[in-house]
This record gives structure tokens, C-alpha cells and sequence, in this order.
């Protein structure tokens, strides 16, 4: 009952109610609460005080051994007893990060962990005596350090700029990892660009210091992968180091360093899509010229577009590889190749159209033109040319030509049917009295064949039978003018096409002939690389 008015807030352990009744108070609960409180309160207090004078016995322990270290510790001096003795520095390397490979400049920019380590005897404690402090981080300024330097450095400070903290430990051991990002120098070989492979190295060296005075180890054999960050345009093949041994001319003395050659391989995606395969497309273009038809007039505009998009392919590739004279990319090969191509087609195409556009009046077919381009490689090209239309019922011997076919009359007809039956030697004609010029108007190309009579055959009422008016000799006269117009004009046409059909024969050895260089110019090309491993 008493519990529900109870509170340990209240001093008597109960809190007042609305109405005046007694309620029940609990003293002693309310003080033994108030009494572990306070305990707690104490204890916390002397858990606080216990760690500020440990740290501040830790701290003083920091001071004492700073003071004890480098109290007369002099930072330019070997760390060595003796002035003979070799300072052992163990090197090595880890990469975070390629940035960068600059073909047209020859450097490689990289961001690297220079990891060092060597003994400093005048940096030796007893953690016993301070503290158990075991190890120290203390500024690279204040202790001594070797001058190991790129020796390939292509631009920028040969030396870490950027001095962090070293890690001191109780037996003498110094560890140093500082960042760097460094500009070494490679050759950029692009024979295979850009399906190329570099090889790049980095040295490593005291600049002062020979190996009677500063020697180096390999912690590793291998370069450190474990932190490195993957480029999207070179990746990291193979990467390794070589402890080597050199006397200079400059010096007497054996210098030693650590050489780092990292093997990379440049990740052609990007200029697959965007440099190689328009220029297949290109180059397939240039193909097609030949497959189009004289008549449509946009050859040479064709040739001249491709070989603007080459131009602008070139300009583009100048930007990207290095300028160098010494090889060329095999990028710029195919380049050069397509536009040379495109060249020989604008050349070929302009040939073409001249021999399509030749006439009677401006050229004569000769005779192996005609028996090469119009007989045999037709057939070894497997092109059927139509017959004309007057040689697909029959001999033109013995039909008209489609041009004179409105020339023969019934009469004509059925003279040369009785001409064809009987198979007369000798022609006899009904106007005798032509002159012979009339007497042949439309024999032969026409098919008319007139009768002859000879002179003694002759009589003059025949002759005056067979008169005719001056107006119907007018006539033939003019008739006699618009065959050979006409015989004139089929000739020309019939050469006319004999040279376009020779142009569509020179257009189809041609393309044939481009699409097996295109082809094996290709495979020419980047066999080299696939063989080598590179694509």
C-alpha cells in the first residue's frame, strides 16, 4: 500500500499527496541508495586520477627519453661507432598508384612508399628505464637519414619532399615510409601502339653516399601490389627489383642501387573503339567506290570525303603518340596505309570515268582492249554482259536493225525472202534507171536488196517504164541521207557502249583487287602484336 506513495527524491522517502494520508516511509532504502551512489561517484573520480598520472608518467617518461636520445645526438653524422663500419639500409618499394605514362614527354608519374629501414646505435634505450616506452615516432628532421634519390627523375625534386614521422624503435631500428609521386624518365617504345607493351624502370641510390659508406638490401624481390589502385589505361604486367653495383666515370668509388623495372601493358579499348574500327569502316568505304555506278557522278565525291575523315584521323593521332622519328605507331601505319589507299582509289576512280565518258569522235578502241576487256576477263570476272536487242532472234545478217526497222516495207520483204530462197548470186533491181548511188539506198544495212540490170539488158521502153519523178528521187535521196544519219548514229552508240561496259570491267578488277589488299594489309598489320602476345 505504502509503496505506491513512496520516493526517494523526497527526503523522508515519501512524496506528498492530495489528500492528507499517512503513508509509509522507507528511511533506511533511501539512504543505502544515496550511499552507492556516492561510492560510485568516488570511484570514478579515482579511476580518472589513476590514468592522468599515468599518462602523465608516460608523458614524462617521453620527455626524459627525448632528452636522452637527442640531448647530443648529431643528425648529419653516420650512424656508426666507427668510421669504418657500413650503414645497411634495407629498401623497398610499394605503389599506390600510376597517374599517368606521357608518350609524347618519355615519363612515367607514379605515386610510391619509399620503404626504409637501417640500425641508429645512438638511438638504443632500455624500456625499462622509461616507461616501457618501446618505440618512438619522431620527425625525420631530427634524426639522420639516407639521401636515397631517384637517378631517372624527369621532372620535379629527385628527393622525398614530403617528411613524415619515422618509427624509432628501442633496439635502433629506424623506420622511414614516406610518400612520394615521382617523374621518371622511360622509353616509350609505340611499334605495337596501341597495342603496346613498356617497360619502365626506377633507380634507386644514395647520391653521396658509396657502398663503403652506405649499402643497400632488398626487403622484397617484388614491388608492393597490396595498396595499389588500378588505372583505367595501363596495367601492371610484372614489377620487380635488381640490386646492382656501379663505378661512374665521374668517381672512383662503386655506388650501389635499387632498380625497379615495371612492366606495363596499355589497355586498347579505348582506342579500338575510337581510332581502329572507323578506320576499318573507312577503309570498306573506299572498297565501295568501285562497286558504284559512273552514271551517278558521286565518285570522286565519295574518294574526296574518306580521305577528309583520314585527314581528321591523322590530325587526332598526333596528339596522342609521342614525336618521335625513330619508329611509327602502328596505328599511324594503318593510317597512312588507308590514306594511301584512298589516294590510289581517286586516281583509279578519275581514270574510270574517263574511259566511261570516251566516245568514237574522242578515242579509238584498241584491239587488245577489246579482246582483254571485253573477252576474256569478263568471263574470269564472271560478268555477263546482255546481248543487244538485234542479236537475240537471230544473225544480224538477216534482220534489221531496230534503228531501220520502220525502212523495210512488204514489198522489201518478200524480195528478201525470195532473195533467201533462191540464193541468187545476182541481184536485180526494178529502178534501172537510177544512178548508182540511188541504186543502193538501203542495201545491205537495210536489207533491201535491189535488182541490177545490166547495160546490154537494157531497152528504152523499159527504161521509160520504169522512170521515176524527180520529187520520188528527191525523196530517196533524202531517205538514202537519214540511213547513214541513223547507221552513223548506232555505230556510235555501239561504241559508246563498249567503252562504258569496258569502265564497269576495269571498276570490278579493281575492287576486287582492293578488297584482297585491304584485307592482307590488315593481317599484316596487327599480326605482329597478336603473335607477340599483345593483343
Amino acid at each position: 500500500m505504502g509503496l505506491r506513495c513512496t520516493s526517494y527524491l523526497h527526503p523522508r522517502g515519501c512524496r506528498p499527496r492530495l489528500h492528507d494520508v499517512e503513508c509509509l516511509c522507507f528511511d533506511e532504502r533511501w539512504k543505502e541508495s544515496h550511499f552507492l551512489g556516492f561510492i560510485q561517484t568516488l570511484f570514478l573520480f579515482y579511476s580518472y586520477l589513476t590514468v592522468l598520472a599515468q599518462r602523465s608518467s608516460h608523458t614524462q617518461a617521453e620527455d626524459r627519453l627525448f632528452k636522452h636520445l637527442f640531448g647530443g645526438y648529431n643528425r648529419w653524422a653516420r650512424p656508426v661507432p666507427n668510421t669504418s663500419d657500413v650503414v645497411i639500409v634495407r629498401f623497398g618499394l610499394s605503389i599506390a598508384q600510376l597517374i599517368d605514362v606521357d608518350e609524347k614527354n618519355q615519363m612515367m608519374t607514379t605515386n610510391v612508399w619509399l620503404k626504409q629501414e637501417w640500425n641508429d646505435y645512438k638511438l638504443r634505450w632500455d624500456p625499462a628505464e622509461f616507461g616501457n616506452i618501446t618505440s618512438l615516432r619522431v620527425p625525420s628532421e631530427m634524426i639522420w637519414i639516407p639521401d636515397i634519390v631517384l637517378y631517372n627523375n624527369a621532372d620535379g625534386e629527385f628527393a622525398v619532399t614530403h617528411m613524415t614521422k619515422a618509427h624509432v624503435f628501442f633496439t635502433g631500428t629506424v623506420h622511414w615510409v614516406p610518400p612520394a609521386i615521382y617523374k621518371s624518365s622511360c622509353s616509350i617504345d609505340v611499334t605495337f601502339f596501341p597495342f603496346d607493351q613498356q617497360n619502365c624502370k626506377m633507380k634507386f641510390g644514395s647520391w653521396t653516399y658509396d657502398k663503403a659508406k652506405i649499402d643497400l638490401e632488398q626487403m622484397e624481390q617484388m614491388v608492393d601490389l597490396k595498396d595499389y589502385w588500378e588505372s583505367g589505361e595501363w596495367a601492371i604486367i610484372n614489377a620487380t627489383g635488381t640490386y646492382n653495383s656501379k663505378k661512374y666515370d665521374c668517381c672512383a668509388e662503386i655506388y650501389p642501387d635499387v632498380t625497379y623495372y615495371f612492366v606495363i601493358r596499355r589497355l586498347p579499348l579505348f582506342y579500338t573503339i575510337n581510332l581502329i574500327i572507323p578506320c576499318l569502316l573507312i577503309s570498306c568505304l573506299t572498297v565501295l567506290v568501285f562497286y558504284l555506278p559512273s552514271e551517278c557522278g558521286e565518285k570522286i565525291t565519295l574518294c574526296i570525303s574518306v580521305l577528309l575523315s583520314l585527314t581528321v584521323f591523322l590530325l587526332l593521332i598526333t596528339e596522342i603518340i609521342p614525336s618521335t622519328s625513330l619508329v611509327i605507331p602502328l596505328i599511324g601505319e594503318y593510317l597512312l596505309f588507308t590514306m594511301i589507299f584512298v589516294t590510289l582509289s581517286i586516281v583509279i576512280t578519275v581514270f574510270v570515268l574517263n574511259v566511261h565518258h570516251r566516245t568514237p569522235s574522242t578515242h579509238n578502241m584498241p584491239k587488245w582492249v577489246r579482246v582483254a576487256l571485253l573477252g576474256r576477263v569478263p568471263r574470269w570476272l564472271m560478268m555477263n554482259r546482255p546481248l543487244p536487242p538485234m542479236e537475240l532472234h537471230g544473225s544480224a545478217g538477216l534482220k534489221l536493225s531496230p534503228t531501220y526497222h520502220w525502212l523495210e516495207t512488204a514489198t522489201d520483204a518478200e524480195e528478201r525472202e525470195e532473195t533467201e530462197e533462191e540464193e541468187e548470186d545476182e541481184n536485180i533491181c526494178m529502178c534501172a534507171g537510177l544512178t548508182d548511188s540511188s541504186m543502193g539506198i538501203l542495201y545491205g544495212h537495210s536489207s533491201l536488196h535491189l535488182r541490177t540490170l545490166g547495160p546490154e539488158a537494157k531497152s528504152p521502153s523499159q527504161e521509160s517504164e520504169i522512170m521515176l519523178s524527180p520529187q520520188i528521187q528527191k525523196a530517196l535521196e533524202g531517205v538514202h541521207y537519214i540511213a547513214d544519219h541513223l547507221r552513223s548514229e548506232d555505230a556510235d552508240t555501239s561504241v559508246k557502249e563498249d567503252w562504258k561496259y569496258v569502265a564497269m570491267v576495269v571498276d570490278r578488277i579493281f575492287l576486287w583487287l582492293f578488297i584482297i589488299v585491304c584485307f592482307l594489309g590488315t593481317i599484316g598489320l596487327f599480326l605482329p602484336p597478336f603473335l607477340a602476345g599483345m593483343i
